[in-house]
């Protein structure tokens, strides 16, 4: 069984790699490589989706965690 803690971490992972790929999707839009741009952002997406999920199976895991408590 995976600890709400590893949860947590994993978000936060994928949170980063999100606001890392939104940078590199800024840059290539400043410099009008849309094409590379909008991978990027794709990618961002992608990431932010994953967060959200370990973001939520986190919140479960610290819920049940608590309720034995």
């Amino acid at each position: 069984m995976t600890m709400p803690y590893d949860s947590h971490q994993r978000a936060a992972e994928f949170h980063d790699l999100a606001a890392h790929a939104h940078r590199i999707a800024a840059t290539h839009h400043e410099k009008e490589d849309h094409q590379t741009g909008r991978e990027h952002s794709e990618q961002a997406l992608e990431h932010a989706v994953k967060a959200l999920q370990w973001s939520q199976e986190a919140h479960r895991k610290s819920v049940k965690s608590t309720d034995k408590a």
